[in-house]
């Protein structure tokens, strides 16, 4: 919840993503589907399947799919000569290893190809994590680099680098209560930003061993996202939160989840997994 999370340790492979140290938590042959809503007609999908291969290693692949839907082109009066789309599409081979009983690392290889109207890019890029997990005691920590790499072909004679994240994160689930706590700290090379602004935090209630409800909280969206709300008053009008629920069965797990982007604009995701 709340866009980053980095420490979950659940059966659930889009949590890769996020961290792929993440994937060996998660059962063999296990085939997930995600698709989201995003604000102003964009939708995102993704699909993945991942194999144990050794009783410390596993392996998957997956792809991704973004599609930002129709806008409208301009001369340089502003007049509108037609339509365009833009499209982003990624295909990525992600490897984890238990590297002790605790400590878990993960690399995600990804090839990148990014259309808008016209134009289009390649790029290649690398996500790394390492996870930390005392089942005892269940604390999480997590630290990631995401997006270390860039473009091989670039939309013009201008190549970019990937935007690098480094991400630091902790939960906490307690024994007596069936309460999870997240935090994570995103965009640490940033330094500009106020600290503040690099939290995303997250809390899950755990109903039983089946069903879960969760909500989150980012910092920095909800700061972006103000708006003049009064004479000499800003509000976020619930930008940046989150809140969603999952049903988690020995072999099916569905997750549904909110988010609230901006005061007109929201995104709706569904996520489906089925280990064979």
């Amino acid at each position: 919840m709340g866009g980053d999370n980095i420490t979950i340790i659940e059966d659930d492979p889009s949590l890769m993503f996020a961290n792929p140290a993440l994937l060996s938590s998660v059962s063999d042959k296990s085939i997930n589907l995600n698709f989201m809503t995003y604000m102003a007609g964009a939708t995102t999908a993704s699909a993945s399947y991942n194999r144990i291969i050794k009783d410390k290693a596993t392996v998957a692949v997956t792809a991704q799919y973004m599609d930002y839907g129709k806008m409208k082109q301009t001369d340089e009066s502003g007049v509108q000569t037609g339509e365009f789309s833009a499209k982003d599409i990624a295909i990525s081979g992600v490897f984890s290893y238990l590297l002790s009983e605790r400590l878990s690392g993960g690399i995600t290889a990804k090839v990148i190809n990014s259309y808008i109207g016209d134009y289009s890019s390649w790029a290649v890029g690398v996500d790394l994590g390492l996870n930390y997990y005392d089942p005892d005691r269940e604390w999480s920590l997590s630290l990631v680099a995401k997006n270390l790499g860039g473009q091989l072909k670039a939309y013009d004679d201008e190549y970019d680098k990937m935007p690098l994240d480094v991400q630091l994160g902790a939960s906490k689930r307690f024994a007596t209560l069936p309460f999870r706590l997240s935090a994570t700290l995103v965009d640490l090379t940033h330094w500009d930003y106020s600290v503040i602004n690099h939290l995303v935090a997250g809390v899950d209630i755990i109903l039983s061993q089946q069903i879960y409800v969760a909500a989150g909280y980012s910092f920095r969206r909800a700061d972006e996202m103000k708006i003049q709300s009064g004479a000499d008053e800003e509000s976020s009008h619930w930008a940046g939160f989150s809140c969603g629920a999952g049903l988690q069965l020995e072999r099916f797990k569905l997750q549904l989840a909110y988010g609230k982007y901006h005061v007109s604009s929201s995104s709706l995701t569904v996520n489906v997994t089925y280990s064979l």
